[in-house]
């Protein structure tokens, strides 16, 4: 007991059980969390990092490109433990024209057929002219399809049957 007390390590005095209260034990090592809960709040701490920083990159790409104060500088006072990834998307989303094309282009609507413009959904027929059909419109015939279906046989074939001729011998 005298070796504890002139080296100044204690043993603790029961198992501690993880601050999260997740239910398992914790270790001072891991700021009294279980090994989960710490990869956890260690990933998140990463993201949130990744995050501020991307954003930071991005608003001073943007005051560079325009000459004027960016639209987002009130997101850069956030702290770093309390970023989270949708928040800095929507503000960055409402701030910069770019990424309202991409999310307009994501929620595009229902598909719909090109020839009666019916709501389709998953039972859509796409056609080789690169529109999309419902049930009734589906066969090229009924949509008036540009598409040479013949031209594209015939190349098919030839691509699949290459002619094969035979080297001339000499005749002796």
């Amino acid at each position: 007991m005298e070796s504890h007390n002139e080296t100044g390590c204690q043993a603790p005095n029961g198992p501690i059980l993880c601050i999260n209260n997740c239910g398992f034990f914790g270790s001072a090592a891991t700021a009294n969390m279980c090994s989960k809960c710490h990869k956890d709040m260690m990933l998140k701490q990463e993201q949130a990092q990744a995050a501020a920083s991307s954003l930071e990159s991005i608003v001073k790409g943007s005051s560079i490109e325009n000459g004027k104060e960016p639209v987002a500088s009130e997101i850069l006072d956030l702290q770093v433990g309390s970023v989270d990834a949708k928040v800095i998307s929507t503000e960055l989303s409402a701030g910069s024209s770019s990424s309202m094309d991409v999310e307009a282009k994501v929620n595009e609507g229902p598909k719909r057929c090109a020839s009666c413009q019916k709501r389709v959904g998953l039972t859509g027929f796409s056609c080789k002219c690169g529109s999309l059909f419902c049930a009734v419109h589906r066969y090229s015939d009924k949509h008036d399809c540009p598409f040479d279906y013949r031209t594209a046989a015939r190349d098919a074939i030839a691509r699949a049957n290459p002619v094969v001729k035979a080297d001339k011998l000499d005749k002796i």
